[in-house]
């Protein structure tokens, strides 16, 4: 049976596809390992992620150019965190000029940075200003949208409408080749899943464009209210948060980079959808809850097969 020619015609095309898929995850893993080497030792690491202790412009300086094929990110936004020194806000935009330009070589010719920034004050000026308003022109990379984050925790205000936005920007390298996998992010709840024109399906089955408004839970803290994903960290990205972006703007088997790893949402959300990741963080305790949170992460995987 297994020599006969009809046996060599069906499995033919099945034996070259499985080559083709091993083959490109060879090809992946090499080009992390490559990345890896040239970066050095990191603090933690696994076979598909990595942990790197360190101000993140010097780590960018060493990463190869071309490298990286989405950074999801969200830094300090200067309004006195644990996390962060306030600075001027002159310096403070210099600042993030400085590792927006590091991320920018590094980014791969279709490559992305998705920017998960907020508001700042202004003396005399503003009371709440978005940070991109101050960023629109230092910035090298090509603005393809702006998306809004919005969330129903938050401050309860009295005298100003309560915030519940934060803003996601999508630049990309190339105005015209990017990575955008629609299909992976739709959005389920169609109000009218069967309706019909001319005989045809009004919608994609998958689902809807889920849109340039996200409404996605932040990660809350507290007696009987703390999200189950919540960590010691006090400005944590939520998983499902980043999942979409993962899904969304970068390839299957791709490298994505968090610069500002904070407690490793991002790298949790790469490991569960087939992303390579690294993670830059410059206080030894957040690489710690970082690590330790992706560890249980994948035992808990591990636990369910």
């Amino acid at each position: 049976m297994e020599d006969s020619p009809m046996y060599q015609a069906l499995m033919d095309p099945l034996l070259v596809e499985v080559d083709a898929t091993r083959h490109v995850a060879v090809c992946a893993q090499a080009r992390f390992e490559t990345l890896l080497a040239a970066l050095g030792a990191p603090k933690f690491r696994g076979e598909r992620h990595a942990i790197y202790e360190g101000d993140c412009r010097e780590i960018l300086a060493q990463i190869p150019a071309g490298s990286v094929d989405l950074t999801f990110t969200s830094p300090p936004y200067n309004i006195g965190k644990e996390y962060e020194t306030v600075r001027p806000i002159d310096e403070f935009i210099d600042w993030c000029v400085e590792w927006i330009n590091g991320i920018y070589r590094a980014t791969s010719a279709d490559g992305a940075l998705l920017l998960n920034v907020g508001y700042v004050s202004l003396l005399d000026r503003a009371k709440s200003i978005p940070i991109p308003y101050l960023l629109w022109n230092r910035v090298p990379f090509f603005l393809q949208q702006e998306i809004v984050w919005n969330y129903g925790a938050g401050v309860a205000a009295k005298k100003f409408l309560s915030p519940r936005n934060e803003k996601l920007l999508w630049y990309v390298k190339d105005a015209e080749h990017y990575c955008f996998n629609l299909d992976d992010i739709r959005d389920p709840d169609v109000a009218y899943p069967n309706q019909k024109k001319k005989g045809k399906l009004r919608c994609n089955t998958i689902g809807k464009n889920p849109s340039d408004v996200w409404q996605i839970a932040k990660v809350t803290s507290g007696e009987g209210r703390a999200s189950k994903e919540r960590t010691p960290h006090p400005a944590q990205f939520p998983l499902d948060l980043c999942e979409r972006s993962i899904k969304g703007f970068s390839p299957v088997d791709g490298i994505v980079l968090d610069p500002f790893l904070g407690s490793g949402s991002t790298i949790d959300a790469c490991l569960r959808w087939g992303r390579y990741s690294i993670g830059f963080e410059i206080r030894e305790d957040y690489c710690a809850i970082a690590a330790e949170r992706i560890a249980d992460a994948q035992r808990q995987t591990a636990l369910q097969f």
